[in-house]
């Protein structure tokens, strides 16, 4: 029965752990897997007896600053015969679950400025954040479970409405493609609406690109190397001028010490010259005051 005590309470442990866990891998792998699974037990943890059919927002960390999630529970049944329109995402009557439980989670997300840093599309560029939603079961609450479900859609599709369209002057006669991010990592393009919404017909995340323009980055790239050049050359000249500068400043001084010299050499008396040898040695040319010996007597 200790033994049995001890098993509960280490399992107890390692759950509480389990949102720590997801918390460091979702901010620093920047995993779009890892990252739902931390929303989804982030947001699971944070519902205190949920009213059904009720939208909760969820408070990220601060970690997260940009991430919007939001997270509503619905009975299966209810959910089947009258849809959900919520968040971004008008969902159709008619949707089955795989497998089947009595009741489930919609996990919503909008990931706003971390768009581009979980997901990437390659030579096109995000015109919308990449927003998506999941689907959990919720049949054993005192569990978080956070076992994802497939969805089994019999009649219309989902509509994905987004929040904003981010799209330069440049970019407006670009084509918009939708694009569907799924789990295991594949992407998928279909066409825009006339109101720039998607049309899918499953769970997952989704966004709007648009074709990047590669001339774009060439002229980026020929704007920096002309600005390293100017700034060579700018180096290289400013340089020769503080060498020139140095040099006339060193003339100027010098100039101005041997200004000095021949001044105070002029002012004193001239002393002649001997050669000692292979030396050149100044030499006075006569002495002003004669010595007077005290006592001329000389023996």
């Amino acid at each position: 029965m200790l033994m049995g005590s001890n098993c509960i309470v280490w399992l107890i442990f390692y759950v509480s752990l389990l949102p720590v866990f997801l918390f460091a891998l979702a901010t620093s792998s920047h995993d779009a897997k890892t990252l739902d699974a931390y929303i989804q037990q982030y947001a699971q943890n944070a519902l205190v007896r949920p009213r059904t059919g009720r939208l909760y927002n969820i408070s990220l960390p601060s970690n997260f600053s940009g991430v919007e999630a939001s997270i509503i529970r619905y009975r299966s049944m209810s959910l089947l015969s009258k849809g959900s329109n919520v968040s971004f995402f008008d969902i159709p009557t008619r949707i089955v679950t795989h497998p089947f439980v009595t009741r489930l989670d919609l996990v919503f997300e909008n990931l706003g400025n971390w768009s581009s840093s979980y997901f990437k599309v390659p030579n096109y560029t995000f015109a919308t954040p990449v927003i998506g939603f999941m689907v959990y079961s919720a049949t054993n609450s005192t569990m978080k479970s956070s076992t994802m479900l497939n969805l089994s859609i019999m009649a219309d599709p989902i509509k994905v409405r987004f929040p904003r369209v981010w799209l330069s002057d440049q970019d407006q006669n670009r084509t918009r493609r939708c694009v569907k991010f799924g789990h295991d990592g594949s992407v998928e393009f279909s066409d825009v609406t006339m109101r720039d919404e998607c049309i899918v017909w499953d769970q997952g995340h989704f966004t709007i690109v648009v074709p990047s323009n590669s001339n774009d980055g060439k002229k980026k790239r020929e704007k920096l190397w002309k600005w390293w050049v100017v700034g060579f050359g700018v180096g290289v000249v400013g340089l020769v001028l503080v060498i020139l500068i140095g040099v006339l400043v060193s003339k100027v001084v010098r100039g101005k010490k041997m200004g000095k010299m021949e001044r105070q050499s002029e002012k004193s008396e001239a002393l002649d010259t001997i050669w000692v040898g292979r030396s050149k040695m100044p030499s006075a040319t006569g002495i002003r005051t004669q010595p007077v010996l005290e006592n001329e007597y000389v023996p």
